[in-house]
């Protein structure tokens, strides 16, 4: 019985705070949000909540949100990733498109299989993201190279 109200309160723990960094963004009070996320990395799963509000200014405010992070805080955005990825096949066009941006501008190899799938998407606009989403990726990692095995001894 514990557990459950636990486990109910973190999520309208969680609500109330996607509603408050919402109401901030569109307020303009970017400065105060990236100063959240580069003090409490656990803030960075709510961004897969953040994007899907349907007010533009507030998901241009996450796009935004994300580019600083990516300068500041490099280390930690990935942690956005898991949240992310499932909203790529989102039924709304808006989202598959603002989360293929916030792929791009975290950079991160992983999302480049889910990503090249929407190359296909029916909409033309995430089409076209997804495609600029992949360069950027491409570009961040140009110099990567994987770590080659090691030869077994003796070859």
């Amino acid at each position: 019985m514990v557990l459950l109200f636990l486990v109910k309160t973190d999520s309208v723990s969680d609500q109330h705070l996607i509603t408050l960094i919402a109401d901030h963004m569109e307020n303009g009070f970017l400065e105060n949000i990236i100063d959240m996320f580069r003090h409490d990395r656990g803030l960075y799963p709510l961004i897969s909540s953040l994007i899907q509000d349907e007010r533009v200014r507030v998901r241009v405010g996450v796009t935004a949100l994300m580019e600083e992070l990516k300068k500041l805080d490099a280390g930690n955005v990935s942690i956005a990733l898991p949240g992310l990825l499932p909203l790529l096949s989102h039924a709304e066009p808006f989202v598959r498109g603002d989360t293929a941006n916030l792929l791009g501008i975290i950079g991160n190899r992983k999302a480049l299989p889910p990503l090249e799938k929407l190359l296909k998407d029916e909409n033309a606009d995430v089409r076209l993201i997804a495609t600029e989403a992949i360069e950027e990726i491409r570009q961040q990692n140009a110099g990567w190279q994987p770590t080659p095995a090691p030869l077994p001894r003796g070859e």
